[in-house]
């Protein structure tokens, strides 16, 4: 699942038929650049796995901290508000594997 940094656009697919979410995106008309303007999201019945990548870009913030505090903020509550319109209430958990952003931030404070 992928959800646009604003929750209009949600693109959803089976895991099998994308694989790889810049290809979902390619197969719904964006370039698989456009990866860093959407939240990416695995669903399963255990929950919502985010792959938390904050681009470096994000809203134009340049100090890394505040940029990493916006984005799980922002990404927490879109997220959220889109799993709730499809009725999918579960957890968002932030993989092991994708939690250097997230550690970065929580050093800092």
């Amino acid at each position: 699942m992928l959800i646009s940094f604003d929750g209009q656009i949600v693109i959803m697919s089976h895991l099998d038929e994308a694989v790889e979410y810049y290809i979902l995106l390619m197969r719904t008309g964006f370039s698989g650049k456009d990866i860093d303007k959407f939240f990416r999201i695995v669903l399963d019945e255990e929950g919502a796995g985010w792959t938390f990548v904050c681009p470096p870009d994000y809203k134009n913030i340049s100090d890394r901290t505040r940029r990493i505090k916006q984005f799980y903020k922002d990404g927490f509550a879109v997220i959220s508000d889109v799993l709730q319109q499809i009725g999918f209430m579960v957890g968002i958990n932030i993989p092991r594997r994708y939690r250097r952003h997230f550690n970065a931030m929580m050093e800092d404070e």
